[in-house]
């Protein structure tokens, strides 16, 4: 009887916006909303990412959109019943617009709308070929003079980028890359994936040795095909650079490898932009509609200059560049930093008989990899969630159905239980003089990631080194360099015959200011972060990732990148964008990120 009630309650809400859609009767959609309700919409009403927080901030978006958008049906999904718990009904959706379907996620507090997710998945007679759309790969029959895929395929690679131009360029062949890549190929978008290393992966492989990914594989597939099931729970980084370039073999990229780019520039009155490549020392001029910068997440390395650098004897690293602790071994290297990189660079050097020390400079965010798998993820994605029909898709639906508002909110008591249960864990840490924190508000990793993207360490076993003082600790901010030594501002002086700045990244705003101009990059404003007015997130609240996976201020340039999650997950929406201008539909967009300042 409750599942019978519950359904018909949420039913009579989709009734209602049904009824006034067609209407635009914005005033009785309004009043379906609570008063601190919020929509996130992914692409399908606003051609864009964007969170509208109350039911006024939702009108101003209907009145805007509602006319061109048309939408419709919004119905239960097929196979699904509403739930209710401790108050708020949860019900999977679909729906159609003019040009689109989609599907989403909506919950309900005392009958009305508390949050509603949006979210475009096929364009109408534009759909991918999969499923019962997959293509037949052979003609039975005979017939004269008929081409194979390979001849296919080898004609292609041959003409794209000389005989015929792609109509997006995408710089940058990592997992985001390649995540875009994939996509637009399903959807008949021309388009040429640049990456400057020898082949697909290398950004992987040439890392230092020990890397792997911290985060579980449940949480890492890619697009269209995942991991096999006897895949390690955390993949070492060489076989995630051999399952990327079997990926791009696999999905058909036009992929160049070798291939650089020198500059960029965008021509307004012939809505094109001029790519001057170097591809394996030969010059290629590209001149694609639309450029993507997929160049990760985090930018250009960040490598700070302090005096007596050029008088240092050893040898100084930025983190991306050290290849692992082979050389080193009963040498004394120092690691500046305190977050990912530092923490397993520090511990594959201690386990080849280096003498380590690492600087922390501030304070850090530490959770164990196992705990954040059993409370933080583990209702997501784990073998668990799969088990209980928690799909991939289905997991990354419900995480971007929390509007970024409230999202610290589910965090705290997350991560309240995680300090509780490694209440002993940080007890140690904090005697061996680590400064711990668990970001501004207590919400920790996630939001720190969103927020900033870094200031934590997901613990693989190097902060028991840290313990038991295996790795030793010195906490204070690098003042100069001396022949044979790094010395803190508080006059402590470490011998070193290597240093490893782990000093993190710059913004991805870099990238457009180098490959394109700094006018560009001002013009298009900070990337990353939420607004958060948070340590390193500073305001005005934006309440989406600025600047990625959506329009810009710059005319035609687009940012994609992020972890493996968000490069599958986000690369749709990208994707379904990138083909609706491909096929000249009209793409009004609703609520273009403001400039912001860039630091």
């Amino acid at each position: 009887m409750l599942d019978t009630t519950v359904t018909t309650r949420t039913q009579q809400v989709l009734d209602t916006l049904n009824a006034a859609f067609p209407d635009g009767d914005v005033d009785r959609i309004k009043e379906q909303f609570a008063t601190d309700s919020y929509w996130r919409d992914l692409v399908a009403f606003t051609w864009n990412l964007k969170t509208a927080e109350g039911p006024e901030e939702i009108g101003q978006m209907l009145d805007s959109q509602l006319a061109s958008v048309k939408p419709r049906n919004f119905s239960l999904q097929d196979g699904e019943t509403p739930t209710e718990e401790d108050g708020v009904t949860t019900a999977w959706i679909t729906f159609e617009t003019e040009v689109g379907r989609g599907w989403g996620l909506m919950r309900l507090k005392d009958d009305r709308i508390w949050t509603l997710l949006t979210a475009l998945q096929e364009l109408k007679g534009h759909e991918e070929q999969r499923g019962t759309r997959r293509p037949m790969g052979a003609q039975h029959g005979a017939g004269k003079n008929r081409t194979t895929w390979k001849e296919e395929r080898e004609t292609e690679t041959a003409k794209l980028g000389y005989d015929t131009q792609p109509y997006t360029v995408i710089v940058g062949g990592g997992q985001g890359g390649i995540a875009l890549g994939a996509r637009l190929r399903q959807l008949g978008v021309p388009t040429i994936v640049l990456d400057k290393h020898d082949r697909p992966g290398d950004q992987w492989r040439k890392r230092y040795k020990s890397l792997c990914l911290h985060d579980p594989v449940w949480y890492d597939h890619l697009p269209y095909m995942k991991f096999p099931d006897n895949w390690p729970v955390f993949t070492p980084k060489d076989k995630v650079g051999d399952w990327l370039e079997m990926y791009t073999k696999v999905m058909e990229l036009n992929y160049w490898s070798r291939s650089e780019v020198i500059k960029a520039s965008f021509d307004e009155a012939a809505n094109q932009w001029t790519v001057e490549v170097n591809r394996d020392g030969e010059t290629v001029i590209l001149k694609p509609t639309q450029l993507v910068l997929a160049t990760g997440m985090s930018g250009k390395p960040h490598m700070p200059e302090f005096p007596g650098m050029d008088d240092f004897k050893g040898e100084i690293q930025h983190s991306s560049q050290h290849d692992g602790p082979d050389a080193w071994t009963g040498k004394k290297v120092v690691v500046v930093g305190s977050n990912n990189s530092a923490h397993d660079i520090c511990a594959a050097l201690w386990e080849h008989d280096v003498d380590v020390t690492m600087v922390q400079r501030s304070s850090t965010h530490i959770v164990r990899s196992d705990t954040l798998m059993d409370i933080g993820m583990g209702a997501l994605y784990s073998e668990e969630a799969v088990a209980n029909g928690v799909t991939t898709e289905k997991a990354d639906m419900i995480f971007a159905s929390l509007p970024y508002r409230i999202l610290h909110e589910f965090q705290i008591p997350l991560y309240e239980q995680m300090r509780e249960r490694d209440a002993e864990f940080y007890a140690g840490l904090e005697k061996a003089g680590f400064e711990l924190d668990w970001g501004d508000d207590n919400s920790g990793l996630f939001m720190k990631y969103l927020r900033r993207g870094s200031g934590y360490y997901i613990d693989v076993g190097a902060s028991q080194l840290i313990i038991d003082g295996e790795v030793k600790l010195v906490k204070g901010q690098v003042d100069h360099f001396e022949a044979d030594a790094v010395v803190l501002s508080d006059g402590t002086r470490l011998e070193a015959d290597l240093v490893v700045m782990a000093t993190g990244y710059g913004s991805m705003n870099g990238w457009a200011a180098d490959l394109i101009s700094q006018e560009v990059a001002d013009k298009i404003g900070k990337v990353w972060g939420l607004g958060s007015d948070t340590t390193k997130d500073p305001g005005p609240w934006e309440g989406e990732q600025r600047n990625m996976w959506k329009p810009t201020q710059q005319q035609n340039l687009w940012m994609h990148g992020g972890n493996l999650h968000q490069s599958r997950h986000y690369s749709l929406y990208l994707a379904l964008q990138l083909k609706a201008r491909f096929e000249g539909l009209e793409t009004p967009v609703y609520g273009l990120q403001d400039v912001h300042h860039l630091r």
